[in-house]
């Protein structure tokens, strides 16, 4: 199989930035993504991230989702729209279907969920194309895909909690009482 000229540019610019708001684990990736070969830049809040971007938009990212200031998704999205070739990886804590969907949109290459290491991190950086999804042995329940729909109109109506009861025709306090509750198994 034959690589595209720019795959081939991509994959020999390895300009990495990481975005992370916790200080040791982003120091933690930062060297163990220079051990790999990578030029890395850090940044531990969006408005930092956003600023090396604009500086110089790197082939490669890490970004968290949820940052001190901030959402990384919008980082991710200045930098495709900055340097549309660059591969980008959300991590969060925080996983849910709806935000990895949203993410994968504002052209996240992947996502995934922490605590997650430098291996995983780089295997992601690096895959080819994404394989297909197995069939999982435990699908989600009911109350789960419920709740990720519940997840997904509140994502849509910009985390409006008004909006979103109003399209789910729900009443607004069931609505906040569902939010406020973890994800169900």
């Amino acid at each position: 199989m034959e690589k595209s000229a720019s795959t081939v540019e991509h994959l020999e610019d390895r300009s990495l930035l990481i975005v992370d708001d916790d200080r040791p684990f982003l120091m933690r990736l930062s060297r163990a993504m220079e051990a790999r070969g990578f030029v890395v830049r850090t940044a531990d809040n969006v408005a930092d991230g956003l600023t090396a971007i604009r500086d110089a938009a790197p082939a490669f990212a890490v970004i968290d989702l949820r940052l001190a200031d901030g959402n990384g998704l919008d980082v991710i999205s200045d930098l495709k729209a900055r340097r549309p070739d660059s591969r980008g990886v959300i991590l969060t804590g925080y996983g849910n279907i709806v935000t990895a969907v949203t993410a994968v949109k504002l052209g996240a290459f992947d996502y995934l969920a922490k605590p997650a290491d430098a291996d995983e991190i780089f295997g992601a950086l690096m895959a080819t194309r994404h394989d297909k999804a197995e069939v999982p042995e435990n699908p989600m329940s009911a109350d789960r895909v419920r709740w990720e729909h519940i997840q997904r109109i509140y994502e849509l109506c910009g985390r409006n909690v008004s909006e979103t009861a109003r399209r789910l025709n729900m009443h607004r306090r069931t609505l906040q009482r569902i939010l406020a509750k973890r994800a169900p198994r």
